[in-house]
């Protein structure tokens, strides 16, 4: 009879070895490996090669790419548009998708929500395996949901889920989530890596040989990535990751991969008293009024995937109190607004080092991409200036260190959006490729001509009062 041994496991890497370690080498982690013990496996029979014949029952061989058959098989509608844009056009069949996010933002409403849609023509099985039936119910109630093909299933145990994926073949099944189910063949905790790793490959598995579409949420970290191994990722077919600020009621469904469609796309929600329902012009969620502007707002157009969406950015300039000035970014990468700041001084001569400097985006939308740059520059000049930029204006370009603006992608996409919402001009870089668009188009090469086109002279040496 084999002997039982013990080994030791990265918990952050799933490196292996033999004897514990204070340093992780795999991944340089301190303290991270855990004393698992491992179960002798029975040696299978050697089986013998398989010789390929040219009978009937021919072994797998590659195939050139131009002799395949092409399978269109028609994706499965969610019932939120929204979801479907992020997902490519709709839900692949055997397709598996990891939907990550923070704790109460909304995953389980989701997908919840999404199952009982689609459970009105599907048959789909939710398994609820961090709370009960009961509970699942109850939720169901207060969102006042229900549909008739919808399987609930209580349950930790990854065997019996299986199992009961094998006999209901559902199209549609979700895992809520993935750190709380676990093999019972295998020692670790649940939600360890070596049960994530192995759960999810059991999971993707079955997906693929009975064609069923699987759902899976994950955990996120402190620091908002996925729990668990790296591996997870890559297992997956699409990973999308709910993002929001609980405090706000907006929230958004981001892609970062996915083998059927684009990435980077986003959907947008509002979490509403009945659910999540989703925003089909997200603009005027980003957009506040522009009856009454405020000096120190820019209006930008930032694109999310193949989505333009119109952000207002707001900035503050103020005497500082202190020896050094504060910097304040929200919404917007902090590296790259000190980057402005600092061609704002050495370019356009504003003295920026006295001055305490902020910048927010309205409701909270992270923009990450550098054509919000000129936007951002306006609104901290306008702010220094205490002017206001004619809220008919968009503001669209990079700003580069010698203070040239520089043309960024999908700009006739962004003048279309900013034309839709009846925006009457555009300062964008010079050299920008544009058709007719209904939107008067203004031409700049440096930071300091934008200014004076959206501000008008900038050689007052004190601040003006709009």
């Amino acid at each position: 009879m084999a002997k039982t041994r013990t080994q030791f496991v990265c918990s952050e890497c799933a490196n292996e070895s033999v004897r514990w370690l204070g340093r992780c080498p795999g991944c340089s982690a301190w303290n991270t490996f855990e004393e698992r013990i491992v179960q002798p496996v029975q040696s299978a029979p050697t089986r013998p090669i398989a010789v390929v014949s040219k009978g009937p029952t021919q072994a797998r061989v590659a195939i050139a790419l131009k002799d395949l058959e092409q399978i269109d098989e028609p994706r499965i509608a969610s019932g939120y548009g929204e979801l479907d844009r992020v997902l490519g056009g709709g839900i692949v069949p055997g397709s598996l998708v990891l939907i990550g996010g923070d704790p109460g933002i909304g995953k389980s409403t989701l997908l919840l929500q999404t199952a009982c849609g689609l459970a009105n023509q599907e048959r789909v099985l939710y398994v609820c395996a961090e709370e009960s039936a009961q509970q699942v119910k109850l939720r169901a109630e207060r969102l006042a949901i229900a549909a008739p093909n919808l399987y609930l299933l209580a349950e930790t145990d990854l065997e019996i889920v299986l199992q009961e994926l094998e006999s209901l073949r559902p199209a549609v099944a979700i895992i809520d989530s993935i750190q709380t189910v676990y093999l019972p063949s295998l020692t670790a905790a649940a939600g360890s890596v070596s049960q994530v790793r192995e759960c999810t490959g059991a999971l993707m598995r079955l997906a693929k040989r009975v064609n069923i579409s699987l759902f899976i949420v994950g955990h996120v970290t402190k620091e908002g990535s996925l729990a668990g191994p790296k591996m997870l990722e890559h297992l997956v077919d699409t990973v999308l990751y709910f993002e929001g600020d609980r405090f706000q009621s907006h929230r958004l469904l981001r892609s970062v991969k996915n083998r059927f469609g684009a990435t980077h796309e986003i959907g947008v929600f509002e979490m509403v008293d009945r659910g999540l329902v989703e925003v089909e012009n997200p603009s005027s969620l980003f957009l506040t009024s522009r009856e009454d502007p405020a000096p120190g707002t820019a209006t930008i157009v930032a694109c999310e995937g193949s989505r333009p969406i119109v952000v207002e950015l707001q900035s503050l300039v103020s005497p500082t109190s202190y020896s050094s000035p504060r910097r304040t970014a929200t919404g917007i990468e902090y590296n790259r607004f000190l980057q402005i700041l600092a061609v704002l001084e050495k370019r356009v001569g504003i003295p920026l080092s006295k001055l305490d400097a902020y910048v927010a985006s309205a409701g909270g939308l992270d923009v990450s991409e550098p054509a919000a740059d000129l936007g951002v520059a306006i609104a901290v000049a306008a702010s220094f200036r205490d002017r206001i930029v004619d809220p008919q204006t968009i503001l669209i370009g990079e700003v580069g260190l010698g203070g040239q603006v520089r043309t960024v992608s999908q700009m006739e996409l962004r003048l279309k959006e900013a034309a839709k919402l009846g925006f009457k001009r555009a300062i964008v870089p010079r050299g920008s490729a544009t058709t007719t668009v209904d939107i008067e188009v203004v031409p700049v090469a440096r930071v300091l001509d934008a200014i004076v086109a959206a501000l008008g002279s900038f050689s007052e040496s004190q601040p003006t009062k709009s």
